[in-house]
């Protein structure tokens, strides 16, 4: 028994300095969880802080079933069905897409069905904690495409809830297609039920779970957690599923901001053991035999999540940047990809599941900073043409929501077709730019006297917009980022 204490202690003390190195070189925490598991597990030779990774099952149970209800507890239920149908299509593109990738990779491998559909939802479903993260830490909330982004992985959490429903009669096999169907329904008829519930039935949890005692509130509200997850693992639902859905009955409570600010800690150090329990259990020794699945499966992430970046960027009128943005800040892939290795190795499935997906998840978790933060070289090579060949000029500019100088438009049609500089001059022009200002027309930057920028340093008037057919963007000297027009016609 003490020598499991120490065990413990060691392996999240151990994380916590790991994950400290890492957050200083930005990078996510999650895959330094796993990290220190991984050193300190049985199968790398060194020093082994528990010989039976299983021991941690309890605990790491917990850490699952936690880390989910608090993704139920902050799901903005509303936010998503009052969201536009486009934000609807572009998540579908993002999810179908990605998914549909995973699941032929999958089958390539043929490893197993089984194993298709958990590496499809492992390849398919991104870390929105990762996501959320570098969109603070790379200071882009101001971003046009950021609501965009942050829509998308809300509609994925609730995808991954009717995944889990799918995934778990398939794991837990069926001798037959009308026992498969069976079980099937009764998965996706519990999964409407706890909906019923966390529709109608948010007031009576309320009551039960509202005192003025946090103390109490806590034992309650885990009691509740964790006897709903066992109850759905019981009747052969993902004990997942049941987290997530009674996270989304609290969240409906009057409670919420407190049961919120009680689970947080309570996430935070059982999910961390969650991750260090699952880098126990990989053996390192069968990294070698899916490093190749593995280098394959992250450039075939990358394809289709440029892929959704750009259908994204049509249906939003976003630029180059943007696209990439979109496709790159949500490479990043962690929590939910580790749940679906744990169900697969409950299951009994193969063996290689886990340490493929570990790897998968450790490489893109410090691949997906890096391209997220340098995306302006990716937008440089995106064709004009896949964007309406509007962009042709400011592709790699940041479109901003935050710009403080839009009040200062005055002038924004114009008669004028030339420079007249450069027609005293006697040059030419590439195209045109207008200063919203006062109205002022010059050559952009690509022209040899860079009139438009000339006239911003003399006036300091700090808006100007392209006067070309069909471009319609405006650009601000002193944010130096394109911004919205007035009316929002120009969402980017």
């Amino acid at each position: 028994m003490h020598a499991n204490l120490i065990g413990l202690g060691a392996l999240i003390l151990v994380a916590g300095l790991l994950a400290r190195l890492g957050r200083r070189m930005g990078l996510p925490t999650v895959p330094f969880f796993m990290l220190a598991g991984i050193l300190l597990g049985p199968s790398t030779g060194g020093p082994v802080a528990f010989d039976h990774p299983e021991d941690l099952d309890m605990l790491a149970l917990f850490g699952l079933v936690i880390l989910l209800f608090h993704l139920g507890l902050e799901f903005p239920v509303e936010q998503v069905l009052g969201s536009g149908k486009r934000l609807f299509w572009a998540a579908g593109a993002y999810i179908g897409i990605n998914i549909g990738a995973g699941l032929a990779l999958g089958f390539s491998m043929g490893w197993g069905t089984k194993e298709a559909f958990v590496i499809a939802g492992a390849v398919g479903i991104s870390s929105s904690a990762i996501a959320t993260k570098l969109l603070i830490e790379m200071r882009r909330l101001a971003n046009a495409e950021t609501p965009v982004i942050l829509g998308i992985i809300v509609i994925e959490d609730l995808f991954l809830a009717f995944y889990l429903a799918l995934l778990s009669p398939i794991l837990e096999g069926a001798s037959s297609a009308g026992e498969l169907v069976l079980n099937i329904g009764i998965s996706f008829g519990y999964l409407v039920a706890l909906f019923a519930v966390a529709r109608w039935g948010g007031r009576w949890v309320g009551k039960v779970l509202d005192t003025r005692e946090d103390e109490i509130v806590a034992i309650i509200m885990i009691g509740l957690v964790v006897l709903v997850a066992g109850l759905s693992a019981e009747i052969g639902v993902s004990d997942a599923i049941g987290a997530l859905m009674i996270g989304l009955v609290v969240a409906r409570t009057s409670i919420r901001e407190r049961a919120e600010r009680i689970a947080v800690p309570l996430r935070d150090v059982f999910a961390a053991i969650f991750f260090i329990a699952f880098g126990l259990s990989i053996d390192v020794g069968a990294i070698g035999s899916v490093i190749w699945p593995v280098l394959i499966a992250i450039s075939i992430t990358v394809v289709t999540n440029v892929t959704a970046g750009l259908i994204t960027a049509r249906l939003f009128g976003l630029n180059q940047r943007g696209a990439a943005n979109v496709g790159l800040t949500v490479l990043g892939r962690g929590e939910f990809s580790l749940i679906l290795a744990t169900l697969a190795l409950g299951a009994g499935l193969d063996e290689r599941v886990g340490p493929f997906i570990a790897l998968y998840v450790l490489i893109l978790a410090v691949v997906a900073p890096i391209l997220a933060a340098n995306s302006k070289y990716l937008a440089r090579i995106i064709p004009d043409r896949l964007l309406h060949d509007r962009w042709r000029y400011v592709r790699e500019e940041t479109i901003s929501t935050a710009c403080t100088h839009l009040d200062r438009i005055q002038i924004t049609e114009t008669d004028i077709d030339e420079c007249a500089e450069c027609v005293e001059m006697g040059d030419t022009w590439v195209q045109l730019r207008m200063c919203l200002i006062c109205g002022a027309v010059a050559c952009c930057d690509d022209s040899t006297n860079k009139h438009a920028t000339a006239h911003y340093e003399v006036s300091r008037h700090p808006l100007i917009r392209s006067l070309e057919d069909g471009d319609g963007w405006q650009y601000c000297y002193e944010d130096q980022s394109l911004v919205r027009e007035p009316a929002g016609s120009s969402k980017s």
